[in-house]
């Protein structure tokens, strides 16, 4: 516990550091969340063009797909405001400024996400919450403590599983000198998630739940709030499945550290 208040104090105190000085810059702080907010914005817009021409999706609805996008929305968050470091790391690791990393007292993984809190990020979490809301109304769906209480575990979990997708690509930088191409096709990867994996066939509906497990991001888990008789078994394992991936993608940052010689000058 000692320790917990001890890393929680630290990371108070590096992001209040780190938000005054993002502060000064404030037209790019408005410029980009209002850039953020409209390429999410564009995900519904998308919803709503298919659905001027399909009156559903695979069985899904309108409403039911804009429930799982605020899903999405939601899980990505802590992504997006506590791990967007993670896009700078190939950089650090090929010009070898990483190495300083090595020279602190503190969890390695803790200190170098927690040197950027991206604001911005919050920008597509009231997007998510004001979706929700409206998909709620529409859908009618009742929100009970128990429903909330296991919304906020899916919802935890989903976020697991994307952070942990986004680490094991970002540590590639580790083994390869450029490694961009593989956080962004994870990143690209990752605009599969809102959509129910029913639309895949066969063969992806086997990645996304079972290789790359984008279904358990929104669709296993909105499953239990749009049509909980319906829901897949497998929904059941979500905090399982976000535990066990984040744990690897741990394993690989760690064996990428330990790898890490820096650049030899």
């Amino acid at each position: 516990m000692d320790t917990l208040r001890y890393y929680a104090r630290i990371y108070l105190l590096i992001e209040a550091q780190y938000i005054k000085a993002r502060l000064q810059y404030r037209a790019d702080f408005i410029i980009s969340s209002i850039g953020m907010a409209c390429s999410y914005a564009v995900g519904i817009i998308t919803f709503w063009v298919l659905f001027t021409t399909i009156p559903n999706l695979a069985g899904w609805s309108l409403n039911e797909l804009l429930f799982m996008y605020a899903f999405y929305l939601l899980s990505v968050t802590p992504l997006q405001v506590f791990f967007d470091n993670i896009w700078s790391l190939r950089i650090k690791v090929r010009d070898g400024s990483f190495i300083r990393y090595y020279f602190r007292p503190l969890n390695m993984m803790f200190y170098y996400v927690s040197e950027v809190f991206d604001i911005k990020g919050l920008v597509q979490f009231v997007l998510g919450v004001i979706v929700l809301v409206y998909a709620s109304v529409q859908l009618h769906l009742q929100w009970t403590l128990p429903q909330t209480g296991l919304f906020v575990v899916m919802l935890l979990s989903a976020s697991l599983v994307m952070i942990s997708i986004m680490v094991i690509a970002a540590s590639a930088s580790f083994w390869i000198i450029d490694s961009f191409p593989v956080l962004a096709l994870a990143f690209k990867l990752r605009e599969f998630a809102p959509y129910p994996v029913t639309i895949f066939d066969g063969f992806f509906r086997v990645v996304f739940t079972y290789i790359v497990p984008l279904g358990f991001v929104a669709f296993y888990p909105a499953q239990l709030f749009l049509r909980p008789g319906e829901a897949s078994p497998v929904v059941w394992a979500s905090p399982l499945v976000g535990i066990a991936l984040f744990a690897l993608a741990y394993q690989v940052w760690s064996r990428g550290v330990n790898h890490y010689s820096g650049t030899g000058s």
